[in-house]
């Protein structure tokens, strides 16, 4: 059990930090201290004990990044409530599904998104709050939300007559070991579980970013994963939170312009993203400089890459704020040729590995300590992972894992709970890879992902996709088998194939011809594509960016 008490961690930082800055809203010149974040908690500590909230009931958290959404979630869990963050990008049967399911008593949501959700289907509710301003948007037959909070600076005055002050900061006393956070996995297979996180899970996440000191006590941070996701929240967030960093909401779509923009203004200690981002910048940044042809003949004369390779790195470093120590990649799998070129360049990143059963991180390493192609080494002392074959001849097998980050189970399915463990008690991950010596994993791809060629060899789509990415024109790729055989969807960029003259369907089939007959080079025998099929639009994403495979699996291919 981690020694911490999760909810006095954020007790202690409020007091300690007091004047420091806080929250800020991307854009919108709005800071909070930390002194004014705990006030904020304070009022809505009277409302809910004004409601007769009691320990342990649900409230569901809904918009995109920004202040009031930290607050709410802040205020849930140090009253002693259990926060249910949902994904801005889930449809709204799935908020009405989640909301009832998880049984929220009040729900604070964007005014975009409540418009859309219908309060009827939302049985259980007893009241819906604006993130914009916190006013009620919704409030059951017999409640008095609306007219307590008419008078909440009085009830504010009453409960604290000197005015609030930072020995008024005192949060619930409540073990580690009690459920504090509902998350709703969104997967690339289409089922949505809710995971039944504890303090414990959660404190075991944010007790190893302070001791590896990933943030310190007057950083800064760009927010910009969503942080109802159990990667962008426990770092951008949560560990932030903990130590006094300042955490800048994003609340945009990140666009490598807007993030660019963000990065240079914002100048983060620390970046926390998913390989999607960082590759959409290396194709916008480094690529049009390594294209070019003196460039390349430059990089050919070994006294020279050197050079050109320090000063691509700090355009990079530049690019991205300049003051960051790392950069820490995680959530999806990495392309190898931007991996393997960020390696060469000496650029300060790492791969994490981790899912949202553990809250979510199972293993990590310093940039400096970093083996490339792992997915960092198991958090020692934290977590344990074993490899799993069903055949002792086999090169894979599945990754399991225990210890102080794996969820209690999923919320009202003891079936999909006893599945995903093994009788002795580890978690399996549906990942195969893996582990070295020093405890490095090494995650080749997606146990129902894995194609079994007819010659019987492991094929694993994701990485034909990465090489087949990285080929011109191509925005994004799906590899699936029909009739024994491989066959890519592409999601061509039409708009450089525009501008360029070559939208018409001749030129576009001579386009992906040599795509496929590069790829086929590239590739191992057995791994070869048969054809490349046009898909007319972007393919469908979790929250997370990962495809929605499983909409694709039946797709008619001409």
């Amino acid at each position: 059990m981690i020694k911490e008490n999760f909810i006095k961690l954020y007790e202690h930082s409020f007091r300690e930090n007091w004047d420091l800055p806080c929250y800020t809203d991307y854009g919108e010149n709005v800071t909070y201290t930390y002194g004014q974040v705990a006030q904020e908690i304070a009022k809505m500590h009277l409302l809910f004990k004004h409601c007769q909230l009691r320990r342990g009931d649900k409230i569901a958290i809904i918009g995109k990044n920004n202040a009031r959404w930290c607050i709410a979630y802040m205020a849930t869990i140090t009253y002693g409530g259990i926060v249910v963050p949902i994904l801005q990008d889930f449809h709204p049967n799935d908020v009405h599904h989640i909301v009832n399911h998880s049984e929220s008593t009040f729900l604070f949501t964007s005014d975009t998104i409540w418009e859309h959700l219908e309060e009827e289907r939302l049985s259980g509710l007893r009241g819906a709050f604006s993130l914009s301003d916190y006013r009620c948007l919704y409030q059951r037959d017999g409640e008095t939300i609306q007219r307590f909070l008419k008078h909440q600076e009085d009830a504010m005055f009453e409960a604290y007559p000197k005015g609030f002050c930072r020995e008024d900061v005192t949060y619930t006393d409540l073990d580690n070991d009690k459920v504090m956070l509902l998350n709703y996995t969104s997967g690339t297979t289409g089922f949505s579980k809710g995971v039944m996180l504890t303090g414990n899970n959660l404190a075991g996440n944010v007790v190893f970013g302070i001791n590896s000191q990933l943030l310190k006590r007057g950083d800064k941070i760009l927010s910009f994963l969503p942080l109802a996701h159990a990667y962008g929240c426990a770092f951008d967030f949560l560990t932030a939170t903990a130590v006094g960093t300042h955490v800048t909401l994003l609340g945009k779509i990140p666009s490598p312009k807007i993030l660019m923009k963000a990065f240079e203004e914002v100048k983060p200690n620390l970046i926390i993203t998913v390989p999607l981002v960082i590759e959409k910048i290396y194709k916008n940044v480094i690529q049009p400089i390594i294209n070019k042809r003196a460039m390349k003949f430059a990089l050919n004369i070994p006294l020279l890459d050197n050079k050109i390779y320090g000063q691509i790195r700090k355009k990079l470093i530049d690019a991205l704020g300049g003051r960051f120590k790392e950069v820490i990649i995680g959530g999806a799998a990495m392309n190898p040729e931007v991996e393997e070129f960020f390696h060469r360049i000496k650029f300060p990143f790492t791969i994490g590995y981790g899912m949202t059963e553990c809250a979510p991180l199972i293993s990590y390493a310093p940039w400096d300590k970093f083996k490339v192609t792992s997915s960092g080494q198991v958090l020692e002392g934290i977590m344990e992972a074993r490899i799993y074959k069903e055949n002792p001849a086999d090169a894979l097998g599945e990754i399991q894992v225990r210890g102080e980050n794996v969820m209690k189970g999923y919320y009202k399915n003891p079936e999909a709970t006893a599945e995903v463990f093994t009788e002795d008690g580890w978690l399996r991950t549906g990942d195969l890879g893996t582990l070295d010596e020093d405890n490095f994993l090494y995650i080749r791809g997606r146990s129902k992902t894995m194609i079994l060629s007819s010659s019987g060899q492991n094929i694993f789509p994701e990485e034909i996709e990465a090489r087949l990415n990285n080929l011109p024109f191509v925005l994004e790729s799906l590899v699936i088998e029909r009739n024994k055989k491989l066959v890519a969807l592409v999601y061509a960029d039409y708009e450089a194939l525009e501008s360029l003259g070559l939208n018409n369907t001749d030129s576009l089939n001579a386009v992906m011809e040599e795509n496929l007959k590069n790829l086929n080079n590239s590739v191992a025998a057995y791994e070869k594509v048969s054809k490349i099929q046009l898909y007319p639009t972007e393919f469908e994403k979790t929250p997370k960016r990962s495809i929605k495979r499983y909409l694709y699996n039946s797709i008619a291919i001409d």
